[in-house]
């Protein structure tokens, strides 16, 4: 047998037992020349063998040799497999020269395989498939160093009988490159059910006999051998499978309807049914884009009757659905339109409109994907605005054993305020009684700066209590307990929905709910000495939230108080790391110029 003349004395050894070693294989590949290396190849975690090794020779004649006398050698039991290491990765994949044989008998193992295929040509790897226990799957594959061996061997072989059993040979063609269309040209398995749970093989036979020969008909059972209900029927060709679906597919049999189709395997049904659910999707999303409304805020009674009336003055509605569980409704449905101009008016009508107690919310109804989509957007660009928007102030540094004066609003929340070290450097917060804030230090000419004199009448107004003034030079009273300042009332849901029925543009509702905001937000501030922030709060939360949630924010004291401290908190951690950041830039100029 002439081998190919490759230029690395490299082979590769497949099929080797898990405890096969370096050493072992060196002791018996040694017996041929001077070996370079061996390595056995392993797992990266555990270290166990995957079962083949590389040999390398310093000689190619020793290789040669090796691969002649020891392929399919018995080591430790089981016979190896010896071929010509590739290192080009795109010799393996093209595929030239690989067959495909299938129908072997039990017997055939890959020595008896490689003895009858050598004939034809220089063989790079022969192999015949096998199970977890080493028994023969009655298929393999031969693969030739040439293309035109390969073709020769499918001439000479296909057809012919291989220990009593007529083999097919012909070219290998991988998974996903064979055609869907000739396998299903091919098949004699016909799937049918329901059947009676009284029904045996010797009826399903006998129902399909008429339509030709049968090799077998098996009905499935469970654990306890009663019948499940299907079953399957093999016929000897396609013709007579295709005729008997064709006749017995929605036929009536002993009162029921049978379905009768071509057996399937698993990964067919999966892709079938994959491509069925791609293709509804599709065309639903086609269907409904532009017509179907989400609405969401509804009243615990609407249910789909009220809601297709309120948005029936709108045009020609195909459904309407609210949404729930056995709780009852989950506050929001859809709405679909004959036309997308009808829809298109509904969402400028409706939006923001009273059903039942509450103003609803109406929008276009989106994807899954494209609702997160939106709403990461409408996230980031809100954290953006409020970073812009943050203030940055100044560091102050106190001199050792002065008083200085804070500002308001370097006042955090809970009444603390930040402390300053010797020479300036920040210390940790330390928690003050609020509202109390340090005193600025005295006049020139040793005058408090508010006060008319040492022992006057005068003083520093004490932020949160009227008439109270601080003095540094006289026995203070002392404060009465801060009273908070009275909230107004809040609108009710009616009153918000009707005036927002009067605004047309999306400008104009903003500044509605600026406007109305604002004198809350402010109320609210005054009682923690921060009434300075209720600006930049208001514009935080309309560029945050949508008229919906504003509408609900407005109508509910709770929602707004939280919504506000969860506003204080941004502002809050973004004014430490500010001063964090300058106090960095200050220390290190410090560093840079002694």
């Amino acid at each position: 047998m002439n081998t190919p003349a490759y230029a690395s004395a490299s082979l590769y050894v497949g099929d080797l037992h898990p405890d096969i070693t370096e050493a072992q294989l060196f002791d018996i590949f040694k017996q041929i020349g001077p070996v370079a290396s061996i390595r056995v190849c392993r797992d990266a975690v555990t270290r166990r063998s995957l079962g083949y090794a590389y040999v390398n020779y310093h000689n190619l004649v020793d290789a040669e040799r090796a691969l002649d006398l020891f392929n399919y050698k018995d080591i430790k039991g089981k016979p190896c497999r010896i071929m010509w290491s590739q290192r080009d990765p795109a010799l393996r994949k093209s595929n030239a020269g690989n067959i495909f044989i299938k129908n072997l008998h039990k017997d055939i193992d890959n020595k008896a395989l490689y003895d009858t295929f050598a004939t034809f040509g220089n063989i790079l790897s022969c192999k015949v498939a096998t199970d977890e226990h080493g028994n023969s799957r009655g298929y393999g594959f031969v693969h030739y160093e040439t293309q035109a061996a390969a073709e020769l061997a499918v001439s000479k072989v296909n057809g012919k009988l291989l220990n009593g059993k007529k083999c097919f040979v012909g070219p290998f063609v991988p998974r996903k490159d064979r055609s869907t269309e000739e396998q299903q040209a091919k098949w004699t398995n016909v799937y049918v059910k329901p059947l009676e749970k009284t029904v045996d093989e010797a009826q399903l036979l006998a129902l399909f006999t008429p339509f030709g020969k049968v090799t077998s008909a098996f009905v499935m059972k469970d654990e306890t051998g009663e019948s499940k209900g299907f079953g399957f029927v093999n016929f000897e060709n396609h013709e007579e499978a295709t005729k008997a679906i064709e006749a017995l597919n929605e036929k009536d049999h002993n009162g029921k309807q049978l379905f009768v189709g071509r057996a399937q395997k698993k990964s067919e049904r999966d892709k079938d049914l994959k491509e069925m659910f791609l293709k509804i999707q599709r065309e639903r999303a086609s269907k409904y884009q532009g017509v179907n409304l989400y609405v969401k805020n509804l009243d615990d009674q609407v249910d789909d009757e009220k809601l297709r009336q309120a948005f029936t003055p709108y045009g020609t509605i195909t459904s309407a659905k609210v949404m729930s569980d056995e709780k009852g409704s989950k506050g929001f449905g859809f709405v679909c339109y004959s036309t997308p101009e009808e829809a298109t008016k509904a969402v400028t009508e409706m939006n923001g409109k009273m059903i039942g107690n509450k103003p609803i919310y109406v929008a276009l109804a989106q994807k899954k994907e494209q609702r997160r989509a939106q709403l990461e957007a409408q996230h980031n660009r809100g954290l953006r605005m409020q970073q812009a928007q943050l203030p940055v102030y100044p560091p102050v540094y106190y001199p050792p054993g002065r008083g200085g004066f804070i500002y308001p609003q370097q006042v955090m929340r809970g009444g603390r305020i930040p402390q300053q070290g010797r020479g300036g450097v920040p210390i940790p917060y330390q928690q003050v009684p609020p509202p109390y804030m340090a005193v600025p230090p005295p006049a020139r000419g040793g005058k408090p700066s508010g006060g008319r004199g040492r022992g006057g009448r005068g003083g520093v107004a004490v932020p949160g209590y009227p008439g109270i003034k601080y003095n540094p030079n006289v026995r203070n009273q002392q404060l009465p307990s801060a009273s908070p300042v009275p909230v107004a009332a809040l609108p009710s849901p009616a009153q918000i929905a009707e005036q927002l029925s009067a605004l047309n543009s999306p400008e104009e509702r903003k500044q509605f709910f600026g406007e109305s905001l604002y004198p809350l937000i402010s109320q609210s501030l005054r009682n923690l000495n921060q009434e300075n922030l209720a600006g930049k709060i208001t514009g935080m939360i309309l560029e945050s939230m949508a008229e919906s949630d504003l509408s609900h924010l407005l109508g509910s004291a709770d929602s707004l108080d939280a919504k506000i401290a969860e506003a204080l908190d941004v502002l809050e951690q973004a004014q430490a790391e500010a001063t964090q950041k300058q106090q960095k830039e200050a220390n290190s100029s410090e560093v840079g110029n002694p």
